[in-house]
C-alpha cells in the first residue's frame, strides 16, 4: 500500500468503519527514520501501533532498493489534499488539531474553497506542552469517534506522532500526523512547485526557502540517514539472497521504514 491512492483509500475505508477504529497514521520520512534509530521510545512507536506510509524520496527509494520494486511516496501534503477531495460526498468528517488559529482559520477556509463537500467538524491549537497525553487532553471532549471520524494532527515530528497515538487509543478515531501540511494547504508557508516534488528534491526547496529553520535538518540530518540506512540495505541484500535459497514457503519479509531503524539500531549496539 505505499502509493498515494493506496494509503488515501485505505485511509478513508478505515475511517468508514462503524464503531472504535482507532488506529494512528505516521508520514515516515527520512528524519523520522534517523530519530527512530537513537531513540528507543519513538522505534517503539513506529513498530507497534498504527500505521506507516514511507514520505520522503529516500526512504521510498530505500525500500526499492531493499527489494520492495513498487514502493512508493506517499507525500504527507498530498495524502491530506487527497484524502479530503476523496472523502467528498462520502459523510467522512475531518478535524484539525495543532499549529495555531491563524493557520488554522486559513486552512479551513482554503478547504472550503478547494473541497466544498468535505465535512469540517472543528479545528484548534493546543496550547504548548511536551507531553503528548497533555496535548492530546486539550483536543475538545466534544471530540469522539461518534462526532469525527479523521483528526488530522499538525504538531512537527515526533510530537504528532506520539500524540496521533494517544487520540487512537483514548478515543478510537483515525489520526493522522501530516506535518506542514496545514501550512502548505492554508498557503501559509510555500509548498514545492509538484515538478519538484516529483523530483525528490523538495528537501532543497525547503531547505533555500527556510534555511534558518532547516538547515541541521536537511544538512546534517541527509547524512545521517545515508548512515543508517546503508547496513540496513547490506542487511536486507542478505535476507534477500538467503530468501532465493530457501523453498517459496519461506518467503521474506521486506524492510518498513521501522524496521530499517531497528536494524540500523541493533547494527549500532
Amino acid at each position: 500500500m505505499t502509493t498515494l491512492d493506496g494509503a488515501a483509500d485505505w485511509m478513508l475505508t478505515r475511517a468508514a468503519r462503524p464503531g472504535p477504529s482507532g488506529v494512528a497514521v505516521r508520514l515516515a520520512n527520512a528524519f523520522c527514520v534517523t530519530l527512530a534509530s537513537r531513540r528507543p521510545d519513538y522505534l517503539h512507536l513506529l513498530r507497534t501501533r498504527g500505521v506507516n506510509f514511507p514520505d520522503g524520496a529516500p526512504v521510498a527509494w530505500t525500500m526499492r532498493r531493499a527489494g520492495a520494486p513498487h514502493a512508493g511516496r506517499v507525500r504527507g501534503p498530498s495524502f491530506f489534499a487527497e484524502t479530503l477531495e476523496r472523502s467528498q460526498g462520502t459523510g467522512i468528517r475531518h478535524y484539525f488539531f495543532g499549529t495555531d488559529e491563524a493557520v488554522l482559520d486559513g486552512l479551513v477556509e482554503r478547504v472550503r474553497t478547494l473541497y466544498p463537500r468535505a465535512i469540517v467538524v472543528g479545528a484548534s491549537a493546543p496550547d504548548f506542552a511536551e507531553d503528548p497525553r497533555a496535548l492530546a487532553a486539550q483536543l475538545p471532549a466534544s471530540v469522539t469517534r461518534d462526532s469525527v471520524d479523521i483528526v488530522w494532527v499538525g504538531l512537527g515530528t515526533p510530537k504528532q506522532d506520539f500524540v496521533a497515538d494517544v487520540l487512537a487509543t483514548e478515543r478510537g478515531m483515525v489520526a493522522a500526523g501530516v506535518g506542514a501540511a496545514f501550512d502548505f494547504l492554508a498557503g501559509s508557508v510555500r509548498e514545492a512547485p509538484r515538478f519538484v516534488q516529483n523530483s525528490g528534491l523538495e528537501w532543497l526547496f525547503r531547505l533555500v526557502s527556510e534555511p534558518r529553520r532547516l538547515w541541521r535538518r536537511y544538512l546534517i540530518g541527509n547524512v545521517q540517514f545515508l548512515r543508517v540506512v546503508l547496513p540496513a540495505l547490506r542487511s536486507a541484500k542478505r535476507d534477500q539472497e538467503l530468501g532465493d535459497a530457501l523453498p517459496d514457503t519461506q518467503p521474506i519479509t521486506l524492510p518498513t521504514p521501522d524496521q530499517i531503524a531497528e536494524r540500523a539500531t541493533v547494527q549500532a549496539h
